[in-house]
């Protein structure tokens, strides 16, 4: 019973940040935009994870890219700035795109 305990104790801390950042980017309003695993108004956060793997400054650039926008990535939208985000949570949420392969 008490490994039992421990298991679900250990898989519940691993997935609360997942689902913390989820929790943020909805609060942030990225999911007007995205979704996790198919492409909306911009692309996936999947996608987007998967074009940015090999680069080892992804979580940086993504973060810029949250806090000041950008275009011309993923076709003439270009992705508006997004001034409710703080440097902290865009690291955050940057390091969870990242993880959503």
């Amino acid at each position: 019973m008490k490994r039992t305990l421990i298991t679900l104790a250990l898989a519940l801390s691993a997935a609360a940040p997942a689902m913390a950042d989820l929790a943020l980017a909805k609060s942030k309003n990225c999911m007007a935009c995205h979704a996790v695993d198919k492409k909306l108004v911009g692309p996936s956060f999947k996608d987007v994870a998967a074009k940015y793997a090999s680069q080892k400054d992804a979580t940086d650039k993504l973060a810029a890219k949250i806090l000041k926008g950008g275009g011309g990535v993923w076709g003439p939208l270009p992705m508006p700035a997004n001034p409710a985000v703080n440097d902290a949570e865009s690291k955050a949420l940057a390091a969870w795109v990242l993880q959503q392969k």
